[in-house]
């Protein structure tokens, strides 16, 4: 992205007498960068922005730098609000993450909420070193499901682009236009109003990697796997798969974020391991 320096926020973490601190913290609107004091050694930087969300043409652009050994968690305040453009603009989010060894980077973000006739493109690049390690959540809803809002936003457009050692070893997009899709058809989204992504990404020899693998394939639904499995009568389907020994991928589909809400506390919860985070950054939120 071809974009002068002055028009990214920016956000750099090191180890600083043992602990990982927040050492470059730089806001431009209508991102607001928060720095809750974190209970352990990890750091806790916190997304904001005036409104609690994005108007069309608003461009959120965010570099992260996570120097070696530093361990941070990136979250929001809240759900991200996309409003709904009336002339055609788009709200852009763009995020380019630089991680270096043995670094450990947890993003887990508040669902993205798709409003009537909004436009939203996100865009993530993240480079890590050999031994850096990354996890990074992906959370999107249909609308507003508490006012009956489904799948009436205008696009959506999410990209995530991952490279470990210079080589490219995840490449996901995903676009949709419900107008020009049958939203509620079994081949796209069913039922379900809120879906999860969860990426983990790094080297296969790493205890703290292999960790966060097997918790992830500890989510798999009981019998999913089976001939005779239906999702009748579940509230959210889930499916875990090693797309390369570098990368685990899960993917939930829910009828409400409720639904989801234990799977996302499993996770989190884990991240409570001294070798990991150190803390449930969520244990304060919810």
């Amino acid at each position: 992205m071809n974009v002068p320096d002055s028009g990214w926020s920016s956000v750099e973490v090191a180890q600083v007498r043992h602990k990982t601190q927040l050492i470059t913290s730089k806001s431009i609107q209508p991102l607001k960068i928060l720095n809750p004091a974190s209970p352990a050694t990890a750091c806790h930087v916190m997304l904001s922005s005036y409104g609690g969300g994005m108007v069309a043409g608003d461009v959120i652009r965010l570099r992260v730098e996570a120097q070696a050994e530093a361990r941070v968690f990136i979250n929001t305040q809240s759900n991200t609000k996309i409003f709904r453009s009336t002339d055609g603009s788009v709200a852009q989010q763009y995020v380019v993450g630089h991680l270096a060894d043995n670094s450990l980077t947890v993003v887990f973000p508040d669902p993205v909420v798709l409003q009537a006739e909004s436009r939203y493109r996100q865009v993530q690049e993240w480079h890590l070193q050999p031994g850096a390690l990354l996890l990074v959540a992906d959370w999107f809803h249909s609308g507003r499901m508490d006012q009956g809002e489904q799948f009436a936003f205008t696009s959506l457009h999410t990209e995530l682009k991952v490279r470990l050692a210079d080589r490219l070893v995840l490449l996901d997009r995903f676009t949709f236009q419900p107008t020009d899709h049958i939203a509620t058809s079994p081949a796209n989204f069913a039922g379900y109003q809120t879906m999860l992504s969860v990426y983990l990404v790094g080297s296969p020899d790493d205890g703290r990697f292999q960790q966060l693998a097997d918790l992830l394939a500890q989510q798999q639904l009981a019998g999913s796997t089976g001939p005779h499995f239906t999702v009748t009568g579940h509230d959210y389907v889930v499916a875990i798969t090693r797309a390369k020994p570098e990368v685990y991928l899960l993917r939930a589909a829910a009828h409400s974020r409720i639904a989801l809400q234990p799977l996302c506390n499993r996770i989190l919860a884990a991240l409570a391991n001294p070798e990991l985070l150190g803390y449930n950054p969520w244990q304060r939120k919810y």
